[in-house]
């Protein structure tokens, strides 16, 4: 590297790993990707009477502990006993102490999405009427503090070792095989091989805190290490550190005997090394795609060899870039990185962009679900970053790609026969003088050092005529340019793997949006159209329950036409069913009022939960039909 551009290189490195960091440093805990949907009873409620048990629903399955649910009294003091279980699905519940005096309780929760990252939180609830409560609920967080930020930098640090170790090994194999006696290529390719092995370790040590207690004293605690051995997330860490052990294998063999081959052999040893390096890396990001967001949610056995597939592919275009940026600036004048290497490693580039935007295109649906998810969730937004960031690269990758077309190799003008001939000469003049033996070796020296300075002097100059080349110093410059990007592009995608998706981040939205809005209302309203088949048969069925919850509600029942107009039916009826406790029907039948009216008083719901609520109308003698819905009361 000449003397005027390093200190600039050197600037600019550090700037952009400043930007990395504060991405970093600046970025929330890692928000759960698994959210409370819903809970029993209801967040803000009150009930007439204490409740045998706490239930909560979350958007996806989830891991918990003897810990995970707590149900506190105005006091601080437990009331749950027991440990959690899993009663359906995605609800989990806690029982509680009988005969719990009235006042307002607290639950709090932390417990482990499916896709690996924790979730807290808290909400109150109040029995006969609410009272003051010496429990705070806003401090309720999960992967914060200093644990969460070593975490995350362990997440950033483990993604850049895997794109330089996956993206650098690929360049020197597929681009630029004399790569491989380079020794600023091979500290590349062992650095990334050290720096995922010690970021996979650090993560193995931090994870029992990292979704437990959050104290830096409870990283090394073999118990709660134990704990994360057992887990999903544990696996995967095990997994890539013995993947990492083969991979050392492959480093010693690439940088080792394979330089040093015959043509014949190095064909058979790199078609060996292609299969097996491939095999390897795409084990390595498997150990993330198991264990994370491809792992969950929709279409999970599509999602995760896609997720493979988009990870490799980042891998072989920004540690492929990595690479050749450091040949351009760190090869030696007799191994320079050819044109026909920089052209094809071109081409892997353009075939890895292709692969990024059509995983990366089917990622981005499966985890934001609609439109209004770009703007109106945090992982939209910061995915509409990352697209911005992948289209500047783009941008200066084309730049690259001109600059490349107009590469020309620059001829090595080695001197090596001249020395060899000033040295016979110096010989041969010694000989003629007849000095003796003691000036002969003298000159020899002197000639041998002379040639060794004239060999670096030629090598400098040689470096110098090449760098020189604007077509390859200009290269040189958009390469790095590149980089720049690539870095900050790594570390937002960093922080994107920890956002919630946005598709479940609208799903918790809406369902605290209901149960706000039944709250605050305290009713519930329901809207069913219908249709018996017979004459006259079709129409809109409206119930209004109040005030929604647990003991004597007031129901009314409205049958309007579609165009609004109310009339009435022979015969309506209502029945209710908690089928998660085998409850119902509950049969109701309503008091005619007026036109399209009907209503009952001191409808008793006996329980808590998502109650159907199913309706027939009779439009005739033979002609009638029941719809339904579900809603939470209580």
């Amino acid at each position: 590297m000449t003397p005027t551009i390093a200190p600039r290189v050197r600037t600019l490195v550090l700037l952009l790993l400043a930007a990395a960091g504060l991405l970093l440093a600046g970025a929330a805990p890692a928000s759960a990707h698994a959210a409370l949907t819903g809970s029993d009873p209801q967040q803000g409620v009150v009930v007439d009477k204490a409740p045998t048990q706490v239930s909560l629903t979350f958007s996806e399955q989830v891991s918990t502990s003897a810990d995970s649910l707590r149900v506190l009294d105005p006091k601080g003091k437990p009331v749950q006993r027991g440990k959690p279980s899993n009663v359906s699905g995605t609800t989990y519940a806690v029982q509680l102490l009988s005969g719990l005096p009235d006042g307002t309780y607290t639950v709090t929760y932390q417990v482990v999405s499916a896709d690996s990252h924790p979730v807290a939180g808290a909400f109150t609830f109040s029995v006969g009427a609410p009272s003051s409560t010496s429990v705070s609920v806003s401090g309720e967080t999960a992967g914060g503090g200093a644990v969460g930020w070593l975490y995350g930098f362990g997440r950033y640090m483990s993604y850049a070792g895997f794109v330089v170790l996956v993206g650098g090994a690929a360049f020197v194999l597929a681009c630029w095989q004399p790569g491989s006696g380079v020794r600023a290529v091979q500290r590349l390719v062992v650095s990334g091989w050290l720096t995922l092995t010690a970021a996979t370790l650090a993560l193995l040590l931090l994870r029992g805190s990292y979704t437990g207690s959050g104290k830096v004293g409870d990283v090394f605690d073999l118990d709660l290490l134990g704990q994360v051995l057992q887990t999903k997330t544990g696996a995967a860490l095990v997994s890539r550190l013995l993947l990492l052990a083969a991979a050392a294998l492959f480093i010693a063999v690439l940088f080792g005997a394979y330089d040093k081959r015959e043509e014949d052999e190095k064909r058979d040893l790199t078609f060996g090394l292609a299969i097996g390096g491939t095999v390897v890396a795409a084990g390595l990001a498997a150990s993330w795609a198991m264990s994370e967001h491809a792992s969950v949610g929709l279409q999970a056995g599509i999602a995760m060899p896609v997720d493979v597939l988009h990870l490799l592919a980042v891998a072989a275009w920004l540690g492929g870039l990595t690479a050749l940026l450091v040949a351009l600036y760190r090869a030696p004048a007799d191994t320079p990185v050819d044109t026909a290497a920089v052209r094809r490693f071109s081409t892997v580039a353009f075939g890895s962009v292709v692969a990024l935007v059509l995983t990366g295109t089917y990622q981005s649906w499966r985890q934001l679900g609609s439109w209004s998810a770009f703007t109106d969730t945090r992982y939209g937004q910061l995915l509409l970053v990352k697209i911005g960031l992948v289209a500047l690269l783009v941008g200066v990758a084309y730049i690259s790609r001109r600059w490349t077309a107009q590469l020309v190799d620059t001829p090595v003008r080695g001197s090596r026969q001249a020395p060899e001939k000033e040295r016979v000469g110096a010989g041969a003049g010694d000989a003629k003088g007849g000095s003796g033996a003691s000036k002969d070796a003298g000159a020899s020296k002197r000639a041998a050092q002379l040639a060794r300075q004239r060999a670096a002097m030629d090598t400098a100059r040689q470096k110098r005529e090449r760098d020189a080349d604007p077509h390859r110093f200009g290269l040189r410059r958009s390469v790095l340019a590149e980089a720049g990007v690539a870095v900050v592009l790594l570390a937002v995608t960093t922080v994107l793997t920890q956002t919630e998706p946005g598709r479940t981040e609208q799903d918790a939205k809406a369902a605290t949006s209901s149960s706000s809005s039944t709250s605050s209302s305290g009713a519930v309203t329901l809207d069913m159209s219908f249709d018996t088949g017979g004459e006259d048969g079709k129409g809109v069925v409206r119930i209004d329950l109040d005030p929604a919850r647990v003991g004597a509600n007031e129901m009314h029942v409205y049958v309007e036409r579609s165009n609004g107009r109310a009339f009435d039916v022979p015969e309506v009826k209502v029945a209710f069913t908690l089928e998660s406790k085998d409850i119902g029907p509950l049969p109701v039948v309503p008091d005619h009022i007026t036109t399209g009216h009907w209503a009952a008083n001191g409808v008793q719901i006996p329980m808590a939960g998502d109650w159907e609520i199913a309706v027939t109308v009779r439009t005739s003698d033979i002609d009638q039909t029941t719809v339904s819905k579900n809603t939470q009361i209580g």
